[in-house]
């Protein structure tokens, strides 16, 4: 915050205008008395009010950060960014307003003021060179970036940290991952995928891959699973491309859904507990969106009824299997979340999912007259997730 914006903030001023005189003056003869009302101009100025923190104004530095402190570690994060805000904009000697500014930060992060946390984590933040609280500001900014949907910014200052060869591997390959999110986020997925790629060849390469926070090369295997699925998404199945072109969409579709369902796979391998339960939910909510598209797009034009009839049928026995593969990812996905104690929108949406498509499953057995019934596993699934 510049020195006018904490004027603004903290200082109570009311500017009531300003009196400019202008006096003239001849140039021959005796000197005459200035003309004062006739000279003069009044330039006058809307009054401005800035009002401040009186309570706080009585604090010192040490009293500013202990109730900060006290106000973050009871969850008041309102006022904990009030009382490191202070310390921050009117101590700059103190030795407590490097950490000040990054609590402020945070205080700000919690409550999802983007704008202030970004301001707070910048005055702090070195990319290039910096450590310690420097460094963590960085990334710090690059993720209110990210909130602030300026995907281009914050993927600028994460190949800048990326780039670092004195970082650990870790933190390089942390902030190649969030690169290529915000790559992800900006529509250049190209560009993401190269990116991701390159985090997780630099993973690999690791002798020990406990350098690195396996939350990382799981999310990256994630997103590359992402970009995948938005591919898929972007095919349209037509039925006026006719037979032959509605199944080669068909077939492209179901070739991106598996290189999708690929990379949720080995982000599910890796076996950090929050992304293998997302990737999981996302190769069930997969090939429930392709039923959903078969089911719901119209016999191509050129069948006559007979045909059209033939081409429910067929299309029926591969929504099956659509279905049943849903079925048993979804279970599968909840048995790992539940041995692991994970618990997260991801789980929550798949046990819902899960219950939608066994109903579509026993609807289409009893269209067919009993011939498919719900595959269960040996153990009963109802009762793992009550």
């Amino acid at each position: 915050m510049d020195s006018a914006g904490v004027a603004r903030r903290w200082l109570w001023v009311s500017v009531l205008g300003l009196g400019v005189t202008l006096t003239g003056c001849r140039t021959t003869g005796a000197a005459a008395k200035p003309d004062d009302t006739a000279n003069r101009q009044v330039v006058a100025f809307d009054p401005v009010t800035v009002t401040a923190d009186l309570e706080l104004d009585k604090l010192n530095d040490e009293e500013l950060f202990a109730g900060g402190t006290s106000a973050f570690a009871a969850d008041d994060f309102k006022q904990a960014a009030r009382y490191f805000g202070r310390l921050a904009d009117f101590h700059p000697n103190s030795p407590h307003r490097r950490q000040a500014l990054y609590n402020a930060g945070l205080a700000h992060q919690r409550l999802k003021e983007w704008d202030d946390a970004y301001g707070r984590f910048s005055d702090l933040a070195d990319p290039e060179k910096g450590q310690g609280d420097a460094l963590d500001a960085s990334f710090r900014v690059a993720e209110t970036l990210y909130h602030l949907e300026r995907y281009e910014e914050a993927s600028k200052l994460l190949t800048t940290l990326a780039a670092r060869a004195d970082l650990p591997a870790g933190r390089r390959i942390e902030a190649q991952v969030q690169q290529g999110i915000c790559q992800v986020e900006a529509g250049r997925t190209d560009d993401a995928e190269a990116t991701l790629r390159k985090a997780l060849a630099a993973y690999d390469a690791l002798p020990d891959k406990t350098e690195v926070e396996d939350y990382f090369p799981a999310q990256a295997h994630f997103f590359v699973g992402e970009i995948y699925r938005l591919h898929y998404e972007a095919v349209k199945l037509e039925a006026s491309r006719g037979s032959d072109g509605l199944a080669q969409d068909l077939n492209y579709k179901a070739e991106l859904l598996l290189s999708a369902q690929g990379h949720y796979l080995r982000s599910i391998r890796v076996g950090n507990g929050y992304w293998a339960t997302a990737a999981g939910s996302q190769i069930g909510a997969l090939y429930e969106n392709l039923y959903e598209h078969m089911v719901n797009s119209p016999t191509p034009p050129e069948l006559n009824g007979e045909e059209a009839e033939v081409y429910r049928q067929e299309l029926r026995k591969k929504i099956r299997v659509l279905l049943t593969k849903s079925i048993n990812i979804y279970e599968r996905t909840l048995e790992a979340a539940e041995r692991i104690g994970s618990q997260s929108a991801f789980v929550d949406r798949t046990r819902q999912s899960l219950e939608k498509v066994k109903s579509l499953l026993l609807a289409d057995a009893d269209t067919e007259s009993g011939e498919v019934s719900v595959p269960m596993p040996a153990s009963s699934a109802g009762a793992k997730h009550r």
